[in-house]
């Protein structure tokens, strides 16, 4: 641990401030002795399965502080099911806090999707809950606490379903799990972002840094906006974490050359988009989100919070460096796939520091506005939404391209302090690989690579929906439609049980968003056809552009829908979907 980060000093302050607000000082923080967690998870399999969440110290590196584990590691333990069977997961808190554990990704009652306040109370300080359902799906997800932001701390941990038929693709199977550690309390870091959402940035673009012109300098300092704005929390506190472990720990990935090895890729960090590569080695992308997509060749993929990405490779004889480097390179996780065990592979450096440009405003291609139909062609009425959009030939001058211009909003989004952008021209950005990642010369996935490998039913959406993700960065406000989630608690976005809805989201901000709805797999609209577009249960919405997909609302009940971006959610980017009325059941 750097004692910069977490002095003695600003950990009695910090004591003090919590005695002075009358609240209770947990048991870790008034010195009592605690187990080490450790780095890296077991496996749990069978109909029953038992967790115990608890207070550990966890270190990697020069870092170390106070972590919360679930059977005594940091992840949590692999839980491996196969399709087909019913499970128990009896969970038991030992926390002086609430806590919960969210199967992501997972079809089931929503009764068992455990998230408090929506589908469950929650389990309290020294009781258990037990979720019970049966595995309807097979493919690789994740789980973690949705309780306050136990998830930073190290509540998470990964979820592989094997398929009721053996899949003969791939040779070896290898968990691949990436997230942060800081020793820093989550709770600090909300009240450092909510004074200053550049608290963590050291890459701000200083007058004589980079090659941007004096133009363009002058059009981001009068949008009062910052070009290095790619990441809320970095590599300033984060050590980047493979499967637990930080650079330092020299994890290694076993193989035997000649093997066809599946990577299961879990991005179950609470903030950091990764870039994730092999150099050297091409991965075929044959999963996302725990669905079967075709096949398709790819050297360097985006995967967002929340995303899980299956590859294939096939890597030559040696050792080879996994690099999951931070989208906006403070820092990487890294591995070594290797033939060799004990041979450590060589990372490559990290690479410069990403600047935003107009083109990631949406700004600079009045050609290609999306001003009414999705890949797919089909027409969006926004007049039927309530939402006039400019005309396609109107003149560019007639538009405010500040991000300031609260008319270009449909009357359902609320404009006041909790607002402080708007998307002057809001493009479908399926294209587009993920910030930085579009200038490199090999080859990156897009979300329009994605085309699922088992058809769709085919059913046209009897409605459409627009949902506008909006924020005030300066006052680190974030909410959907103008309005944090503390605020619509009691009015839920409604679908009918098996209605097919067309929703295309807004990103009215600077920043991406990796939106995921619980309890259901939305289809993409990335012009794959309707019957092929790829499912996912989480989809990234670029800086001020739009991403629409098709849901069908065919698992009733109460679902949480939230941005992935751990603060992001805490500072009110968060609704509610409910699905009624319930299926009748015959007696």
């Amino acid at each position: 641990m750097k004692l910069a980060d977490f002095s003695r000093r600003s950990f009695l302050g910090s004591a003090s401030l919590l005695a002075g607000a009358g609240l209770a000082i947990p048991a870790w923080a008034r010195g009592q002795s605690l187990t080490q967690a450790a780095n890296g998870f077991g496996e749990l399999s069978g109909s029953q399965i038992d967790l115990s969440i608890a207070n550990h110290h966890f270190a990697t590196g020069g870092r170390n502080g106070h972590a919360i584990a679930v059977n005594g590691s940091v992840p949590g333990p692999l839980i491996r099911l196969r399709e087909g069977q019913d499970v128990v997961l009896n969970v038991t808190n030992h926390l002086a806090e609430d806590s919960s554990i969210h199967w992501h990704g997972l079809l089931l009652p929503f009764q068992f999707d455990g998230v408090p306040g929506i589908s469950f109370p929650g389990i309290k300080p020294g009781e258990a809950f037990s979720y019970r359902f049966p595995v309807r799906q097979s493919g690789t997800y994740w789980w973690h606490s949705h309780s306050g932001l136990q998830e930073q701390a190290g509540h998470y941990g990964p979820i592989v379903i094997d398929a009721a038929q053996p899949d003969p693709r791939y040779d070896r199977d290898v968990v691949v799990l990436l997230s942060e550690f800081t020793p820093r309390h989550p709770h600090e870091i909300a009240r450092l972002l909510a004074t200053g959402e550049h608290y963590f940035n050291r890459q701000m673009q200083t007058v004589g840094d980079g090659s941007m012109s004096l133009e363009d300098r002058l059009m981001w300092g009068a949008m009062r906006m910052n070009p290095r704005d790619i990441s809320d929390v970095t590599g300033a506190i984060y050590t980047f974490l493979v499967n637990g472990h930080g650079p330092a720990d020299n994890l290694e990935f076993a193989f035997t050359a000649g093997e066809r090895v599946r990577l299961r890729i879990i991005n179950g960090s609470a903030m950091t988009f990764f870039n994730v590569r092999i150099p050297g080695v091409p991965m075929t992308v044959i999963a996302a989100d725990g669905q079967d997509v075709d096949a398709v060749e790819v050297d360097e993929f985006q995967i967002g919070v929340a995303e899980t990405y299956d590859v294939i490779v096939t890597p030559p004889d040696g050792s080879h460096a996994f690099v999951a480097e931070a989208m906006d390179r403070s820092g990487m996780g890294v591995a070594s796939l290797t033939s060799s065990p004990g041979h450590r592979a060589t990372p490559p450096p990290l690479r410069e520091s990403v600047t935003l440009t107009m083109a990631d405003m949406g700004m600079d291609d009045m050609g290609s506005m999306d001003h009414g139909t999705g890949n797919s062609g089909e027409t969006i009425d926004h007049a039927a939404m309530g939402h006039t959009m400019p005309a396609a030939d109107e003149p560019a001058v007639a538009m405010d391209h500040s991000m300031r211009d609260t008319s270009l909003l449909p009357p359902n989004v609320k404009v006041g302090p909790g607002l402080d952008m708007v998307s002057a021209m809001p493009m479908d950005r399926m294209n587009f690989p993920g910030l930085g990642l579009d200038t490199v010369k090999h080859r990156v996935l897009r979300y329009t690579d994605l085309k699922a490998r088992h058809a769709n039913p085919h059913r046209m959406p009897t409605r459409q929906m627009e949902i506008h993700l909006t924020g005030n960065m300066e006052r680190y406000m974030w909410s959907f439609d103008g309005r944090k989630f503390s605020a619509v608690t009691e009015d839920p976005i409604r679908f009918a049980h098996d209605e097919r809805v067309r929703v295309k989201l807004v990103n009215d901000t600077m920043m991406a968003h990796p939106i995921h709805l619980h309890g259901h797999f939305f289809e993409l609209v990335n012009g794959a056809g309707m019957m092929n577009q790829p499912r996912k249960h989480t989809v990234v919405v670029q800086p001020g552009s739009s991403a629409t997909f098709d849901l069908t609302a065919d698992e009733p009940g109460d679902w949480a829908f939230h941005c992935h971006l751990l603060y992001h959610m805490h500072a009110g980017m968060m609704q509610t979907v409910t699905v009624r009325p319930f299926p009748e059941v015959e007696a």
